[in-house]
């Protein structure tokens, strides 16, 4: 069945909506997990930090 030329202009804009949506979406959640594990990081130096302060006293 031929579709209208509307018709797959439509479904193609709706393709690349969809394809852009994904990619950023890809992009933002390797962004987060970078910050994520720097807070982790952060978290882990001050939980040793004090640690190390509680065993010199």
């Amino acid at each position: 069945m031929k579709r209208s030329r509307n018709e797959v202009a439509r479904w193609r804009m709706l393709r690349q909506v969809h394809r852009r949506r994904s990619r950023w979406l890809e992009g933002h959640s390797r962004r987060y997990k970078r910050i994520h594990c720097i807070r982790h990081q952060l978290a882990q130096q001050q939980r040793r930090s004090i640690l190390f302060i509680t065993q010199m006293v």
